[in-house]
């Protein structure tokens, strides 16, 4: 089994697009093309340029590569902001997709939306509307909460532990946080996850976080898992990522 994963990728194309690169020549050297590219969520928001993010992850699948499109929060609050610009996210009620520590203001910028803060929200929407084209927002209800193969199980933010990875919500798929990272169970499968930014990669043995802080001017990562076994793909190729618990 072979089978690569993404970060939180933010907005940032160009480290997007270098990601892909190191995946391309890492197939050379194994000679598979076919392993998934499971890329886990949080394509919008904080970055410069999520339509061009958006454009290159469909062109993608369009052109039928082996890439897995998992949904972050982030990507599900500015699907339902699209929808209706009053709908909060269920879980988080408390936050607003334009508030600046979600970024959604930057996202809309990318599009060439004046998002300025004394410009009338409704106008704000209207001109969103306009300018996200409904390709991307097909790409946004498209994704999938989850992807699993040969024990590892890939998702956004982590899972409820003690649920059946089969039954685990939407909710805590894009959200959960310390109720997930402090457990320290066989979930069943190496959970392989983003959402919480940490200076390097995490390893836990039962989990495996990869949101390295692209949003925050860190890296984007990469792993590829081999049979159980997991490398960073880095510049200069793999390096082994040991687990440490």
């Amino acid at each position: 089994m072979r089978a690569y994963a993404i970060g939180d990728i933010h907005g940032h194309l160009d480290k997007l697009v270098e990601i892909h690169r190191r995946i391309a020549d890492d197939r050379v050297q194994t000679g598979d093309h076919e392993a998934p590219v499971v890329h886990l969520g949080d394509y919008a928001d904080r970055g410069p340029d999520v339509p061009g993010v958006l454009d290159f992850l469909g062109d993608g699948l369009s052109k039928g590569k082996p890439w897995i499109l998992i949904r972050g929060n982030h990507d599900r609050m500015m699907a339902a902001y699209l929808r209706d610009p009053s709908e909060r996210d269920p879980l988080r009620d408390d936050l607003f997709w334009l508030q600046d520590t979600i970024g959604g203001r930057k996202t809309l910028e990318g599009y060439g939306v004046d998002v300025a803060l004394d410009r009338d929200v409704d106008a704000i929407h209207a001109d969103a509307i306009a300018a996200v084209s409904d390709r991307h927002l097909k790409l946004l209800d498209g994704l999938q909460n989850s992807f699993a193969v040969e024990g590892v199980f890939f998702c956004h933010a982590g899972i409820r532990p003690g649920v059946p990875l089969d039954d685990q919500s939407e909710d805590d798929l894009v959200w959960i946080r310390h109720d997930f990272l402090r457990d320290t169970r066989d979930h069943g499968a190496l959970i392989v996850h983003g959402h919480t930014p940490v200076p390097q990669i995490e390893h836990a043995g039962n989990h495996l976080n990869i949101d390295t802080g692209a949003a925050y001017g860190g890296p984007l990562t990469c792993v590829v898992i081999e049979d159980g076994a997991v490398f960073e793909l880095t510049l200069h190729g793999r390096v082994p990522v040991a687990a440490d618990f």
